[in-house]
């Protein structure tokens, strides 16, 4: 499966909340310029870096409380399991990033 630009923006904008259900993203309001899509975007990756360590930091306390006798191996699966799921997601956007930016980076100009 490949995606392409408009649907990599249409996808950007339903994250952002200004996208339509047509899958061609709404223009954007002029109050930031282009400062603000670029500080909205790195946010948006910002957040989810934070919750991905988050959530390791949290799988290796349950572990760790496992570990010494006191935690329950139910609550270490599920910390470890959404851990390894924000990881994955992470992940995913990441290499969508790079593939765009080598398509971009093809493009004739």
């Amino acid at each position: 499966m490949s995606i392409g630009a408009f649907d990599a923006a249409a996808a950007y904008g339903r994250a952002l909340g200004t996208g339509s259900s047509s899958g061609i993203a709404a223009p954007r309001p002029a109050a930031g310029g282009a400062a603000a899509g670029a500080k909205g975007f790195g946010s948006m990756i910002e957040e989810m870096v934070s919750d991905a360590a988050q959530g390791m930091r949290h799988a290796e306390q349950a572990s760790a409380m496992q570990v010494a006798g006191k935690g329950d191996l139910i609550d270490v699966v599920t910390a470890i399991g959404a851990a390894e799921t924000a990881l994955d997601t992470v992940v995913a956007v990441r290499d969508r990033v790079v593939n765009a930016y080598g398509e971009i980076m093809r493009m004739q100009i």
